[in-house]
């Protein structure tokens, strides 16, 4: 028998991009679902909006962000599958009714979905940032961790977690309660086929932005962690290489025009190739996905510029993680 699945979305000043997601939501295949928002707080017409959809609104007593959110959510909930969205995701139609599919195969998973390759906002930098999570979401099919843009749980395990962590970090915490999870002896798996699509909205300066803060908290949770070099997600050896490519390659340059010797700068096309063949895969994607000339400025854009942005964040997080700054996690649960 069909489960009720319950979609939970937490909104936080969402005016710009919550109608389009419960427009979204409600398109749905599936016959058997809630959805559920709870509103953080909105200063902007947020609920007024919210208030349209014959959905249950949660409005949160203070502003407390997307952890408290998502708990409140979860705690409303009736459904035995919880199906966790953000406020600027476009579910696909056929969306919800995966994420039931991909429970009743494996109830005891925490299972993800990602981003469809092309962003809402088929942009530049848009386009750039969706392909680039899209992939890194989708190469293991049993990822480090699973991203709350997509996350489909059992109910009563959610519950039974403790949920979120609500006094943590402003990001990552769907990837402390993935590696909480994991540690129970719950497994992690990744379902492509659960597809929302996103609304980056980005520029150069918000694509710079969002990688020199995601660099700086992922590097202060990976060293409390003790998992700096794990390949995980978003923060994938891939990157990683390409980050420390840049700074080899800066240092090398910096030497031979101080020395004024040219056999200092012999080594960085060596670095720069070792580069691109760790991220063959991924330069192949921006090209096959959107075309040459898309794929020649995203290659470049991905390899010369934004590894300045992650490996800055990087520096400033271990600076912030060696000055005391650490983050807090929720104790263990136990799976039996």
């Amino acid at each position: 028998m069909a489960r009720r699945i319950s979609v939970i979305i937490p909104n936080r000043n969402g005016e710009q991009t919550i109608g389009r997601c419960l427009d979204a939501v409600f398109a749905s295949s599936s016959d058997d679902f809630e959805v559920i928002v709870v509103d953080d707080c909105s200063t902007d017409k947020s609920i007024e909006i919210i208030s349209r959809y014959p959905c249950s609104l949660v409005p949160l007593d203070r502003h407390s962000g997307a952890s408290r959110a998502r708990n409140a959510g979860a705690a409303r909930a009736t459904g035995e599958i919880l199906f966790f969205i953000d406020a600027d995701c476009l579910c696909l139609p056929d969306a919800v009714s995966i994420a039931a599919r991909a429970y009743e195969r494996d109830s005891q998973a925490v299972i993800g979905g990602t981003y469809t390759r092309i962003a809402a906002d088929d942009t530049f930098y848009s386009a750039f940032q969706s392909l680039f999570i899209h992939y890194c979401e989708t190469k293991k099919s049993e990822p480090d961790y699973v991203a709350t843009h997509a996350m489909v749980i059992d109910a009563a395990s959610f519950r039974k977690s403790g949920g979120f962590p609500e006094d943590f970090m402003p990001i990552l915490e769907d990837v402390e309660f993935s590696h909480r999870l994991r540690r129970a002896g719950y497994r992690l798996t990744m379902d492509p086929a659960i597809l929302v699509q996103h609304i980056f909205n980005f520029t150069l300066g918000k694509s710079l932005g969002n990688a020199f803060r995601k660099s700086l908290y992922w590097t202060i949770y990976s060293l409390a962690n003790r998992d700096l070099l794990r390949d995980s997600g978003t923060s994938s050896v891939e990157l990683k290489t390409t980050v420390l490519s840049w700074f080899t390659n800066a240092v090398f340059i910096m030497l031979g025009l101080s020395a004024g010797k040219i056999g200092w700068l012999l080594p960085v096309p060596l670095v720069f190739g070792a580069s691109l063949y760790a991220n063959r895969k991924f330069l192949a994607l921006l090209f096959t996905a959107k075309g040459s000339s898309f794929g020649l400025r995203a290659a470049l854009y991905y390899t010369l510029l934004y590894p300045v942005a992650v490996g800055t964040g990087g520096i400033v997080g271990l600076l912030k993680y060696l000055s005391g700054y650490v983050p807090s996690l929720k104790k263990e649960t136990s799976q039996t």
